[in-house]
């Protein structure tokens, strides 16, 4: 049976109905897409401003403190006064548009007023997580040319971004939140008399929607970060992430679990949400806790939300019958491969299927379980009809149905709503990357015969072992099979006579200890359910994989221990 839609709204038109035509099929799924894009569109003063003056008291956020539990409650009315008050404080201090902005904000509300405050004015925001190092920052501050910091004063990041600004004094703008520190400008201070006006942008600083808006660095799984650069375009491309994979509800609650510096957050907490004219959850926690997240549906009534494979992991080894999630209608998840056998356990524990999906900070959703389709446990679903999505060989080649090849993007025909411009300062790399009328993602994956993708892995990823090519998904999904496993990751080793063999480092659940018996019934294990050559020859037991900072387990530092 195919997942259906929630109740949205009836017949009332929404905002995003000002600027999209969907095609949708007499099963309720999403045919196709077409986009009308006013030449000066901006979502800040187009969707928030204006659902503000037509639904003042309409919630759009509900925030929760996770060190003390504050709780408040933020309108579209606040956003839009708020966040004219921030333009007004950002302009006083000389920030213009074309500017760039480093947010390093966590989760806090504070991050929202920022970036519709420099949509306003047509500033370059430049979302960073919190978990940066000195050489993290400086590097950022010197690649992207940021002229303002705004920052939180929880941990240490602030001393750390302090230390990066020295080195580079054109970041002439220092901001503090969440508390004060000599030199740095206190957020609430500043903006509390700022007027709650803020005129839209005319002549020479008109903002156009194919001006810059958004600098993401991507994850560096395998080396330096990379600048993903959007234009005001893009969050109308975010329409169906939200209205059709994250079945957002104009009446419920949506929590997506990302925080604000990861391109995630674009995903599940901001664009396409507000568009839908749907509230959102945010939780500002600190450290991950499956307990304290769980807890929060009933408290708040969440009635869709998503989250990464890790965490389903981790809520799946929890007791799901001590938390009411009766509120909770539709689940998702995106940025890893999600294990089938993650999905089938959830399924069971809550009676929610996981809708999985795909995409990168280069993009929005490309591949996905969209409503009215039918999931197929540890596929990525189908393509989303903004993108031409076609898998092709090393020599850019279609391959057939069944064979694995590169997911790449067909932009022939032109350039998909929502689509990243380009690696900003860095045009080779983006000729790299984007040439011949192909975008290449350098994930693979193979396609059936219903047009179902399933991953296999990063391109870099795959194990040639004595003439075979071995994705490190599928290895890793029966390793998840097994309860006293609680992370993995497969990697290729060298070997001199089949090129590389299969290596398995696993992070086991707390009440399991390594053992060379255990090996064996890992190996064991594998050999009886994937074909022989693939299973893992070595295994190696650890307390924890190494991650970028968006949570991405780096296979390209394990390999690197192997050389």
């Amino acid at each position: 049976m195919s997942e259906k839609a929630l109740s949205h709204a009836g017949n009332r038109k929404l905002v995003y109905h000002n600027y999209v035509t969907e095609d949708i099929d007499e099963c309720g799924r999403l045919r196709d897409i077409k986009f009308n894009i006013p030449e000066n569109f901006n979502f800040a003063f187009d969707v928030v401003d204006t659902i503000a003056a037509r639904q003042p008291d309409k919630t759009a956020m509900v925030w929760e403190a996770g060190n003390h539990g504050e709780i408040r409650r933020f309108t579209f009315s606040d956003m839009s006064r708020y966040s004219s008050k921030t333009a007004n404080f950002f302009k006083r201090l000389g920030v213009c548009k074309g500017d760039r902005v480093m947010l390093i904000l966590k989760r806090h509300y504070e991050f929202w007023f920022c970036m519709l405050a420099l949509h306003k004015i047509g500033a370059i925001a430049i979302p960073a997580p919190v978990q940066l190092t000195y050489t993290d920052i400086n590097y950022r501050f010197e690649v992207s040319g940021a002229k303002a910091i705004v920052c939180t004063a929880d941990g240490e990041v602030a001393d750390a971004a302090e230390r990066a600004a020295i080195e580079n004094p054109y970041l002439s703008i220092k901001v503090i939140v969440h508390g004060k520190r000599s030199g740095w400008l206190n957020f609430d201070d500043e903006i509390s008399n700022e007027s709650d006006v803020f005129e839209r942008p005319s002549g020479s600083d008109a903002i156009k929607c194919s001006d810059p808006m958004l600098l993401y660095f991507t994850s560096g799984t395998t080396g330096y970060p990379k600048m993903a650069l959007h234009d005001h375009t893009y969050p109308l491309g975010h329409l169906v992430t939200a209205r059709w994979w994250h079945n957002v509800d104009p009446d419920g609650l949506h929590f997506a679990i990302s925080d604000s510096g990861w391109g995630k957050a674009m995903w599940g907490k901001l664009y396409g949400q507000w568009l839908c004219e749907a509230p959102i959850f945010t939780f500002d926690f600190d450290r991950f806790n499956a307990d304290e997240v769980l807890s929060m549906f009933k408290k708040h009534n969440i009635t869709t939300f998503c989250a990464p494979p890790t965490m389903y992991r981790m809520f799946i080894k929890e007791d799901i019958s001590k938390y009411d999630l009766s509120s909770l209608k539709y689940c998702c998840t995106a940025g890893e491969a999600l294990n089938a056998e993650v999905y089938h356990q959830w399924e069971k524990l809550t009676g929610l299927k996981i809708m999985e999906g795909f995409g990168q900070t280069e993009t929005t959703l490309v591949l996905g379980n969209l409503i009215g389709t039918s999931p197929r446990p540890g596929a990525m679903g189908l393509p989303n009809p903004q993108y031409n999505v076609k898998l092709v060989d090393n020599d850019g080649k279609p391959v057939k149905h069944g064979d694995v090849g590169e997911i790449v993007l067909d932009t022939t025909e032109g350039h998909p709503c929502g689509m990243f411009v380009g690696y900003y300062r860095k045009p080779e790399l983006t000729k790299c990357a984007w040439h011949d009328g192909l975008y290449h993602t350098c994930d693979m994956a193979w396609c059936d015969e219903d047009g179902y993708y399933w991953y296999v892995g990063r391109t870099d990823d795959i194990i040639k072992s004595s003439g075979y090519k071995i994705g490190p998904f599928e290895i890793e999904s029966v390793l998840m099979e097994l309860p006293f496993v609680l992370e993995c990751a497969i990697t290729g080793v060298p070997d001199e006579v089949r090129g590389k063999i299969v290596k398995a480092t696993i992070v086991l659940v707390k009440t399991k200890q390594p053992s060379e018996e255990l090996k064996k019934e890992i190996q064991a294990y594998v050999k009886n359910r994937t074909a022989p050559y693939k299973y893992p020859r070595i295994v190696e037991f650890v307390d924890e994989l190494p991650k970028t900072v968006s949570g991405k387990i780096r296979r390209v530092e394990i390999r690197n221990k192997n050389k």
